[in-house]
């Protein structure tokens, strides 16, 4: 795209189907790679990359080329079937269906990186629904309980 120019900082969250803790340790690290692979592909940056057993947050430098739903459903559709070819799961792998998507500006992205990073600390102290109705506190979107992510199982 000739003369245009962008600068938009995306920080999307989703959860494992059902909130089950299956990002193991042991994997967790290729994982990340192979997603990041997977947005790197498509021309966009990831700037951070880090998550749960049972979600994940990636902060993005998301160029205007792609709908970000269009990224996010290549994203979780490729690293679901990977997951599941790599035998790292017994029985199936899914995302849930759904994300969360935020966005800030530059000056805000190094506290977003150190956020992400973070998580395993920032988890002693809440739970992911916790975490997640904060963030759609904090930037004023309306949310019904019901809808969010499916409990625990």
């Amino acid at each position: 795209m000739s003369n245009t120019y962008s600068q938009i900082h995306i920080q999307v969250v989703f959860a494992v189907q059902d909130r089950v803790s299956l990002i193991s340790p042991t994997w967790k690290d290729r994982l990340y790679k192979y997603i990041t692979t997977i947005i790197q592909n498509h021309g966009h940056k990831v700037l951070q990359i880090n998550g749960m057993p049972d979600h994940i947050h990636i902060l993005i430098g998301l160029r205007p080329t792609q709908a970000l739903s269009i990224l996010i459903k290549e994203v979780k559709q490729y690293s679901s079937k990977w997951i599941n070819e790599s035998g790292f799961v017994i029985g199936k792998f899914s995302w849930q269906s759904g994300y969360g998507a935020f966005s800030y500006s530059k000056a805000q992205v190094p506290m977003i990186v150190k956020y992400i990073q973070n998580q395993e600390e920032h988890h002693r102290e809440s739970t992911f629904l916790e975490e997640y109705k904060g963030l759609l506190k904090d930037f004023e979107i309306d949310f019904q309980h019901e809808y969010l992510f499916k409990p625990i199982l």
